[in-house]
């Protein structure tokens, strides 16, 4: 057991208080490990607010979470109406409903700028691998949790996108109708399948959520930031100070909460003008369609997904019984290649060609839809892989190759235009540009290993660059 410290009699009542609390619970100490000591590369920008703000959102959802709930039934037959008692008899439950559905299209803006962000500056790179790890963890449950409680308003979009979606699993051979039926708890999606999501979006997955975001900062804090050079200012070679601070660090506190709390103003103000002024947000934030009661018996002419999950949708849709035999031929493809190009014992060649060839025939065998699910469950988890797949020689975008920034900006656009195709109805040019997208989305990754070794990289400095301001 700690020896308690000791206070001088003539202290102030807050610091006695404080005292108090620190002789039982660490409160200092962590202020000081997390914040005002915790040194950052002073070289920060714009990009590293979305850290904070994802935070932030985190803590907005939660908050107006908790009050939709207070009045929320989570029964087929009232769910809608309960929604409708919300946004109409509630005191201010119009906006604690509109700032929760706005606030999901915002946890995801701030997150894919955040992770766009780890791209650019290969902060996914040794020693933050598992920092990324458990941000595409947390990214995972995000999209997990927006899609159960995207069924609870019970409106005709959500009532058929959760039926389309869940369908798509009774498309895994032996397994799927059985999986299908233990998502939706009954044949169709009904009460049951609310229940269930209510008390996933809820409880379970909000648990795991935040217990992913403290292991995410922890593992940050432990290794450091990264920064727009990618170079490490904690290092065994990183120059420091008597104390043993990086010369090359600030701490975050004030520095940097400053920054943030400037940044939350700015975000807080086009967060409230969507809220006030265009909550639906053009039928993207809010569908026009789920302000129609679920109907079993009637369904909506174009179902898609919220606009945060278009891009995976559009892959899904890529994936046709035509396209099948183009992703045929890129498996056999990349066998040939792994084969001729790498030096492997011919143990190894024979079981890459006999897994390719089998691979193969499954693919001919189990039907499109099944690989179009694949596809999409692929798209999120190859981010996982990131960190091994990058063999740049330097972290930073900005010593890489100037083609590599017109490879990102291409991948960006690529994403986007996937995204626009998933909320459009399906049409033969939205297929093939879906296609060629969904090819360039995998090709990005899958064939990084390769291209990121490609072209003269720029000296990176023995500092961080900075200019103060």
């Amino acid at each position: 057991m700690a020896e308690f410290k000791e206070i001088s009699p003539n202290a102030t009542a807050g610091e006695k208080l404080m005292n108090w609390v620190d002789n039982r619970f660490p409160a200092t100490k962590l202020f000081k490990e997390h914040m005002s000591e915790y040194y950052a590369p002073k070289n920060f920008n714009i990009w590293y607010v979305f850290g904070s703000l994802s935070l932030l959102v985190l803590v907005i959802q939660i908050v107006t979470g908790i009050f939709l709930t207070m009045h929320y039934k989570p029964d087929a037959s009232i769910a809608f109406a309960s929604v409708e008692y919300i946004m109409r008899d509630v005191p201010w439950g119009w906006l604690i409903r509109y700032m929760h559905s706005t606030g999901a299209s915002a946890f995801f803006i701030v997150v894919y700028l955040h992770m766009f962000r780890g791209l650019l500056y290969g902060s996914y790179r040794k020693p933050r691998e598992l920092v990324w790890i458990f941000g595409c963890a947390i990214f995972l449950c995000l999209m997990a949790e927006a899609f159960m409680g995207y069924l609870l308003p019970w409106g005709q979009m959500s009532y058929w996108g959760a039926q389309v979606i869940v369908n798509l699993f009774s498309a895994i051979p032996f397994i799927g109708p059985d999986l299908a039926l233990l998502i939706r708890g009954d044949f169709v999606v009904g009460d049951a399948t609310l229940n269930r999501f209510f008390s996933f979006h809820v409880i379970a997955v909000p648990l795991v959520l935040l217990g992913l975001v403290v292991a995410h900062i922890i593992a940050l804090h432990e290794v450091g930031s990264n920064n727009p050079d990618g170079i490490e200012i904690k290092g065994p070679g990183a120059p420091k100070d008597a104390q043993g601070h990086p010369l090359d660090g600030i701490p975050f506190h004030p520095y940097y909460s400053v920054h943030d709390i400037f940044a939350v103003s700015v975000f807080l103000m086009v967060f409230s003008a969507i809220v006030f002024f265009a909550p639906e947000f053009g039928g993207y934030f809010l569908e026009y369609n789920n302000f129609i009661p679920a109907d079993p018996l009637k369904t909506p002419l174009h179902i898609a997904p919220v606009w945060y999950f278009t891009p995976y949708y559009s892959m899904l849709r890529a994936i046709t019984s035509e396209m099948m035999y183009v992703l045929i031929l890129c498996v056999l493809a990349g066998a040939a290649l792994s084969v001729m190009k790498l030096k492997l014992p011919s143990v190894i060649k024979v079981a890459v060609l006999a897994g390719a060839a089998a691979l193969c025939a499954l693919m001919l065998a189990i039907d499109a839809k099944f690989w179009g699910v694949v596809v999409m469950g692929a798209a999120v988890i190859i981010l996982f892989f990131l960190p091994w797949l990058d063999n740049c020689a330097v972290k930073s975008i900005r010593y890489r190759p100037d083609w590599h920034k017109y490879l990102y900006a291409v991948f960006v656009i690529v994403f986007v235009i996937l995204g626009y195709l998933g909320v459009q109805p399906p049409s033969p040019v939205g297929e093939r540009v879906s296609q060629v997208g969904t090819l360039f989305y995998f090709g990005f990754f899958l064939l990084m290993p390769w291209w990121s070794q490609l072209g003269q990289t720029k000296p990176v400095p023995d500092r961080v660059t900075f200019a103060a301001h």
